[in-house]
């Protein structure tokens, strides 16, 4: 073996590490804040939690969305700095603000209406008006999330990724009083239940955008590229770039989370302990998806980087730093599950049939740790390549034509309940993993 090898890969992963340690940190608290819900839930009543658990599973919904398509703007602003174009990326930016509003607003009126989907899918009927009351306060943080994101995106695009770690934790600080407030009430105002608990995101949401929104015009380090320079209408062909890139990555992303959000979903007729416990174990499970997520971000920035500079080493190195953090962090992940499932679950609640399955259940979450990390890092790499449309097949194909038949199979018509569900879950990622691996490789081989 090249003995350059190991310390050109060694420099490969600090420089990701770099970038990713930031992202990691603000997507923890980001995902926190479902978590910050779920714990406040989970003392305020088993049922709140499950209305809580269910509302949840919608609202991720809408940012898998949201995140899905909107993850058109940092390969396409990675690629604009690779190839010294960073006066272009100020006009990117207002283009893509403009999609993200209009997005952000659709969302809110159909998350208003969440509550037909939840009738529809048999949630159980002492659940349903709490859940109804928990997106009725936290859709109308559809719009600022949106934006948030999109400024986001820009940001890390341009590799300055301490701005999503920062911002992202003084939100999670902020929701915890709040949340809590507005849940059981205090200083003249009566408790306000779910409801409440929704729209203290919702709030949070849309401070964490302002605040962000005024350091992007205010920081220097932003300054050559104009992001607020001028007031630009709505064009088509920008913005239906920026849709051919970002359409089939909400797809390939809407389906990954679909699929855990309708095994909830399907939970939800199996009562209010299943339900719990897999708000629970799949709460955790998120958390921990989120050092994969944020290591693959930062690949998308750097393999985007190296494209737009016409580097196909570089990029070839680039994917192989994300590959090996994620191979290292996913078996301590794993580890951690397999060894503290019972004290994890005794952290969200007390009640001890919650407790039992939902740590049963995080004994599946270890097992699919290093599929969920591969497809993540397969993922990052084939968007800085802005290679979008086969990976959505795949994605289709690998959760929806495998993973959801067999779980319900297992879990809803052979009777396994949760646990049959997340052998699905397992099987799904797992197919995903090895053919998002496999694309990256070809086009890889073809730069």
């Amino acid at each position: 073996m090249d003995t350059a090898f190991f310390p050109r890969l060694r420099r490969e992963m600090g420089a990701t590490f770099a970038l990713a340690l930031p992202l990691v940190l603000g997507q923890l608290a980001s995902v926190g804040m479902n978590a910050v819900d779920t714990l406040l839930a989970g003392r305020h009543g088993a049922l709140t939690l499950a209305a809580v658990g269910v509302g949840s599973a919608v609202w991720s919904l809408v940012i898998l969305v949201l995140i899905g398509v909107l993850m058109a703007v940092p390969p396409s602003v990675s690629q604009l700095n690779g190839a010294g174009r960073r006066a272009a990326i100020g006009a990117l930016f207002r283009q893509a603000l403009w999609l993200a509003l209009g997005m952000g607003l659709v969302l809110l009126v159909l998350v208003r209406h969440g509550d037909r989907l939840l009738g529809w899918l048999g949630v159980a009927a002492d659940v349903q008006p709490a859940a109804t009351e928990f997106l009725a306060g936290v859709s109308w943080g559809a719009p600022a999330l949106a934006a948030y994101l999109c400024l986001r995106y820009v940001s890390e695009g341009v590799g300055l990724t301490r701005p999503t770690m920062l911002f992202g934790l003084a939100g999670l600080a902020l929701l915890v009083p709040l949340g809590y407030w507005l849940l059981w009430g205090g200083f003249g105002l009566p408790a306000l239940g779910a409801w409440g608990l929704g729209f203290a995101t919702a709030l949070v949401l849309w401070l964490q955008a302002a605040a962000l929104a005024l350091y992007l015009r205010r920081s220097p380090r932003y300054a050559d590229l104009g992001l607020f320079a001028r007031f630009d209408w709505p064009e088509p062909r920008q913005l239906g770039e920026l849709l051919r890139i970002g359409v089939p990555m909400g797809i390939a992303i809407f389906m990954e989370g679909t699929l855990f959000v309708a095994t909830a979903l399907l939970i939800g007729s199996l009562g209010a302990v299943a339900i719990a416990a897999h708000q629970i174990a799949i709460n955790l499970a998120a958390l921990c998806f989120m050092v994969p997520l944020g290591v693959a971000m930062a690949t998308t920035v750097r393999v985007g980087y190296a494209a737009g500079g016409g580097d196909g080493s570089g990029l070839r190195w680039a994917a192989g730093g994300g590959y090996a953090i994620t191979a290292l962090t996913q078996v301590v992940t794993a580890s951690l599950l397999l060894l503290a499932a019972e004290p994890l679950a005794r952290a969200y609640t007390g009640e001890p049939e919650v407790v039992a399955l939902a740590a049963h259940l995080l004994l599946f979450a270890a097992v699919f740790q290093l599929s969920d990390g591969l497809q993540a890092a397969s993922g990052g790499a084939l968007r800085g390549l802005k290679d979008t449309r086969l990976p959505a097949v795949i994605t289709v194909l690998a959760y929806w034509g495998l993973g959801m038949p067999l779980g319900w199979w297992l879990g809803i018509h052979r009777g396994g309940g949760a646990p049959g569900m997340w052998i699905g879950l397992i099987a799904g990622l797992t197919a995903a993993a090895l053919l998002l691996t496999w694309r990256f490789v070809r086009a890889a081989r073809a730069r």
